[in-house]
């Protein structure tokens, strides 16, 4: 035991009156292999269920982010009390670098204050098809600070959280699967408008996910330039 605590006691290094012993290296590495531990079996028991509803694996997901940085929040203090780092302390002494470094990263912060808006209120989440910018673009991940997507192109697109905050967003699937497009199609002139209409309706028709085929409708809205 003697040995033992000669060896916990061991000073690694230290900065001014603090010292990093070899104890409490072990402490903190202790501390983040339980942390990355418990968020491993959370997640386990969250996503236990094979196939979720879709709705339902994306309330899952944003609850299961919530604790997840709520977890590691809980660690990071929990490790720099380990360290006999007093916050307080620290807090006071760096004021101004603080205050600078908040100015500098406004919009990190903005972004930051949009991913919990986000994952909070539920309105997008993963798995969702929204309209953003005039791109249509399916949510894989929502992060605190970016979210994930993906386009119709297969592209990956990293998306600021306060774009889905500020700006206007359409969710497409938000409510229903059922949802009406509107597509506009130009034909040249001198077309048969009636053919043109009746074309439009049947490739419509041909389409295997038509819910309502009386509500299909093909019309003549005006002459573009030419």
């Amino acid at each position: 035991m003697e040995s033992m605590d000669k060896f916990t006691e061991f000073v690694i290094f230290s900065i001014g009156e603090y010292a990093f012993t070899a104890g409490k290296v072990i402490t903190v590495f202790i501390t983040v292999l339980i942390t990355i531990l418990l968020v491993w079996l959370i997640k386990l028991l969250m996503f236990r269920k094979r196939s979720p509803d879709k709705f339902e694996r994306g309330n899952i997901y944003a609850l299961f982010q919530i604790i997840k940085y709520v977890i590691w929040i809980i660690s990071i203090l929990l490790i720099l009390e380990t360290l006999g780092l007093k916050l307080n302390a620290l807090l006071a002494g760096s004021v101004a670098l603080l205050v600078g470094i908040g100015l500098g990263l406004q919009n990190t912060f903005i972004n930051f204050i949009a991913g919990i808006i986000l994952l909070f209120e539920g309105s997008i989440k993963v798995g969702d098809i929204l309209e953003v910018d005039g791109q249509v673009v399916k949510i894989l991940k929502i992060g605190l600070r970016t979210s994930k997507a993906i386009n119709r192109d297969d592209i990956m697109i990293i998306l600021p959280n306060s774009l889905m905050t500020s700006n206007k967003v359409i969710n497409w699937s938000h409510q229903e699967k059922k949802t009406r497009f509107r597509i506009r199609v130009g034909v040249a002139y001198g077309s048969d408008v009636d053919l043109v209409i009746k074309i439009l309706k049947e490739s419509a028709l041909e389409h295997p996910e038509i819910t309502h085929r009386e509500s299909i409708l093909a019309r003549f809205v005006d002459f573009g330039n030419s």
